[in-house]
């Protein structure tokens, strides 16, 4: 099963969250900050108002509150809207 998303909206895979911090200290589960930068997994065909701007594979930061979380076949998957996207990571 994929996902496909509709419209603007895309489908991100969270980054790993880190485990220590710089000093080296080890962070537990739930002491860890997810991060809020995900690669691009799929793409919507966009709107007529709205032109695609990130494509497959981009990695990218995205609004702390936004979004869908989806699991599916064991995975987590984030779905936003193209807006709630801030920045394209190169």
């Amino acid at each position: 099963m994929k996902l496909v998303p509709l419209g603007d909206r895309v489908v991100l895979k969270q980054l790993k969250a880190e485990e220590t911090t710089k000093s080296g200290i080890v962070l537990p589960g739930q002491a860890q900050e997810k991060p809020q930068q995900a690669e691009v997994v799929a793409v919507g065909p966009g709107t007529e108002k709205v032109k695609m701007e990130v494509k497959l594979g981009n990695k990218v930061i995205y609004s702390k509150y936004a979004g869908t979380e989806v699991k599916l076949e064991d995975e987590e998957y984030i779905i936003v809207k193209q807006e709630d996207i801030l920045a394209i990571v190169e």
